[in-house]
């Protein structure tokens, strides 16, 4: 929402000497002067007063739009404090507070705008803020509702239409972002960004031939961004145009080999068409430039497996557990992070300093399992930590997952199997279950083998999800538009 807009208004609309019936009131004479845009004689004329009434919230609250209009944030918020503390429900310095807080992003202004709310509850500029506030702090269902009760306010603002749009995208429900950010390139028609974010809308929702139209001009462009190619590969294969899809993904890769991304897009296309030997070259070549990327070694050892190459499989999944590996849970990040940090017995003694402390936690025990497992040469004890770790809180997802990684390097392969299917059963999207389920069924009968090529269907859609949720990370490099200059 535009800043200042509520304190431009309040200057313009002043109405305080009317309640005084007195048209040549102190008030009356302050209201003038700030129309006439004379602030310091406003200022000085408030001051005035204001030692003959103190307690007149009028004038606090008049103070405080001078002051506001004069850049004095600080003061203008005392001012308008003041005010209240007066006339709890005094509006214009309940507006003048919200708008300052507002600017600075404060957290504060959100009860205030609620209570602006209860007052007027139509009111779309405090909707919109809140809207705005919301959105930014996460709660995208809450931002939504004040997106819509503000619909008119909002679909001027850039901004605002990037953050409405971007929620509905965040909630899974790209059908609704289409028209917010077909408003959002109305509103910026020449802005790439912009139509960026709608063709990734356009997308998601199935629409590509919509997409197609507004991203074949941005792919023609002399310097085209690998982005936008990618998404337009992502387009052209969900309409069956394969070489297409291909030759513009190849180009991303051309324009950014850093990004793993586009490697795992391109692994996916691979996997679909049974092309496994193509999609491992390119993640070859891919391993060149982004060595340390979990998700190149996975989407690798994918198509390993549909050419029964399973050791190789069986490695690259390896190696994308141990790169993961020190991924912080819950409160103990900083004992994980210090095997990050190579002093993996720093953190085992602080783990088992706490343990001593908290015996009956089941996120201490699994972060000590974990820790000993990373160390090597712990196996049983490690073992018993992550069991006691299952016991305390059997649907511990990760728990499950390092005990069936310990069974598989010990040949247990039915426990394995079974450690997997827990976690799986609690988290179906558990990618490190999926891997230890294909790996330790290709060790079992024909019945388990022939599970196997399902499971890898089902582990390409998760990566593809994943994929997904990146482009959806969208670029908003939107500017908010300025409010007019008082006049």
């Amino acid at each position: 929402m535009p800043c200042r807009q509520w304190i431009l208004s309040l200057v313009v609309c002043a109405s305080f000497a009317v309640q005084a019936q007195e048209s040549k009131s102190p008030i009356a004479n302050i209201e003038s002067l700030i129309r006439a845009q004379s602030y310091d004689q406003a200022m000085e004329a408030t001051r005035s007063a204001l030692k003959q009434s103190p307690r007149d919230y009028r004038l606090w609250t008049l103070e405080g739009i001078v002051l506001s209009i004069q850049g004095n944030h600080p003061e203008a918020l005392m001012a308008f404090d003041k005010a209240l503390s007066l006339s709890p429900t005094n509006m214009a310095a309940l507006k003048g507070k919200a708008e300052l807080l507002y600017e600075k992003q404060d957290k504060r202004a959100v009860p205030v705008l609620e209570q602006i709310l209860r007052g007027s509850p139509k009111d779309e500029i405090a909707h919109g803020m809140l809207a705005m506030l919301e959105a930014q702090q996460g709660d995208c269902p809450e931002a939504i509702s004040h997106f819509q009760l503000s619909e008119n306010a909002t679909r001027t603002q850039s901004a605002s239409l990037a953050a409405y749009g971007s929620c509905f995208m965040q909630l899974k429900q790209p059908e609704r972002a289409v028209p917010v950010f077909q408003q959002l390139v109305s509103l910026l028609p020449d802005n790439p960004d912009a139509k960026y974010d709608l063709a990734v809308a356009l997308v998601e929702s199935h629409q590509n031939d919509e997409a197609l139209k507004l991203l074949e001009p941005m792919v023609a462009a002399s310097q085209a961004d690998p982005d936008v190619l990618s998404l337009a590969s992502e387009a052209y294969e969900a309409k069956g145009d394969t070489p297409k899809a291909v030759a513009l993904l190849r180009q991303a890769i051309v324009l950014s080999p850093s990004t793993p991304g586009y490697y795992v897009s391109f692994a996916i296309i691979c996997l679909e068409h049974d092309s496994f030997q193509v999609g491992i070259d390119m993640i070859d070549a891919g391993l060149q430039h982004v060595s340390a990327d979990p998700s190149l070694y996975i989407s690798r050892g994918l198509l390993y497996v549909q050419l029964a190459k399973y050791k190789d499989a069986e490695a690259d999944f390896q190696k994308a557990d141990a790169l993961d590996s020190t991924q912080s849970l819950g409160s103990y990040a900083t004992d994980l992070a210090e095997i990050a940090g190579n002093d993996p017995q720093k953190a085992l003694a602080n783990v088992r300093v706490q343990l001593r402390n908290h015996p009956s936690s089941p996120y201490l025990h699994f972060v000590l399992a974990k820790i000993l497992w990373s160390q090597g040469g712990a196996s049983e004890e490690a073992e018993r930590e992550v069991l006691t770790a299952i016991k305390l809180k059997p649907d511990m997802v990760p728990a499950h997952d390092l005990l069936a990684d310990i069974y598989m390097r010990e040949e247990k392969f039915d426990r394995a199997i079974e450690q997997s299917r827990i976690a799986l059963k609690e988290l179906p999207s558990d990618q490190s279950a999926l891997f230890h389920l294909i790996m330790a069924l290709r060790h079992g009968g024909p019945a388990g083998q022939r599970e196997i090529p399902g499971l890898v269907k089902q582990l390409s859609s998760l990566k593809q999800s994943e994929r997904d949720d990146e482009t959806n990370k969208m670029k908003f490099k939107l500017v908010e538009q300025k409010a007019p200059a008082a006049q």
